[in-house]
Formats: C-alpha cells, structure tokens, sequence
C-alpha cells in the first residue's frame, strides 16, 4: 500500500474516533500538509526518523512510497486496540480503502480542518475538527481542552517512567 494511502487512512480512523469517543485513537498530532492532514509522529515512522520495535516488527520501511507487513500476525497481538477501535478501523477501510492515494488527499483536502500550508505545516485545531463533526463552538472548545490536558497527562507520566 501507498505510505500515503496509510496515513490518509489512519487519520481517518482518529477522526472517526473523534467523532464517536471525543478522542483520536492514536492520540498522534494532527498536522495540515500539502497533501492533507496527517499524523505526525506516524508519518515519522513511515519515513523513518523515528523508531519504534513494534512497528517496525508489523510495518516495512517505505520503499518507492509503498509499505507492507512484514509478517503475517494474529488480531489478538492487537490487545492495545479495543474493540470499538477495531470496528472503526473496519469501518474506515470499508468506506475508504478502495480508493487510491490521490482519491485520499483530494477527499481529505474537502475536511474542513485541513488548510492548505503551502510548503509547510501547520497543527490541526481539535476544536475545528470537532466543530466540523457537528459540535458547538463551545462544546468544541472543551473537548479539544480535555484532549491538550490529556495529552500532557501522558507525556508528564511518561516523564517519570
């Protein structure tokens, strides 16, 4: 599959999960870049710049934009994903993975949370997206609240470990 394909796909999926649990199931930052939103530290991985053993254990390097699974594995190695992760990952490809990498950036292109960086990026508001998923302003504020505290939760608890 298209690295590019992956990480379209991917978004989708924490967008999804915005939507149905007021949090992204990666908890990854959210980025606006030329071609669609993204995630940031996935898109490192994929390149990668950043290294992780699990991943790289299931994910191939990218080789001519493409990636692949190194090995074959069973959904129950998958024990971090809940099951209501797992249908939403279900769902996204269901819906979307049919279409090709460039189907993907112009349909994420249409998301109202995506703005166009140039040659740059650009930080994905939370609020923006949650607001574009039928929130109030307000209610869309503290849910992208919730989301920045929960964030630097995890990173102080991983400070101390």
């Amino acid at each position: 599959m298209s690295h590019l394909k992956l990480i379209k796909l991917m978004y989708l999926a924490d967008r999804l999960s915005m939507e149905r649990y007021d949090a992204p199931m990666s908890d990854d930052a959210q980025y606006s870049m030329k071609n669609g939103p993204i995630l940031s530290n996935t898109l490192n991985l994929l390149r990668g710049i950043t290294r992780d053993e699990v991943w790289s254990d299931l994910i191939s390097p990218v080789d001519h934009n493409q990636v692949q699974l190194n090995r074959d594995f069973d959904w129950d190695e998958l024990d971090e994903l809940s099951r209501g992760e797992l249908v939403i990952l279900d769902e996204v490809f269901a819906r979307f993975g049919r279409m090709k990498r460039w189907e993907l950036v112009n349909y994420t292109h249409t998301l109202p949370e995506w703005v166009d960086p140039g040659a740059s990026c650009i930080p994905i508001d939370a609020a923006v997206t949650f607001q574009a998923l039928g929130s109030s302003e307000e209610l869309a504020r503290d849910k992208s609240a919730t989301l920045a505290a929960r964030r630097r939760l995890g990173q102080k608890l991983s400070e101390m470990s």
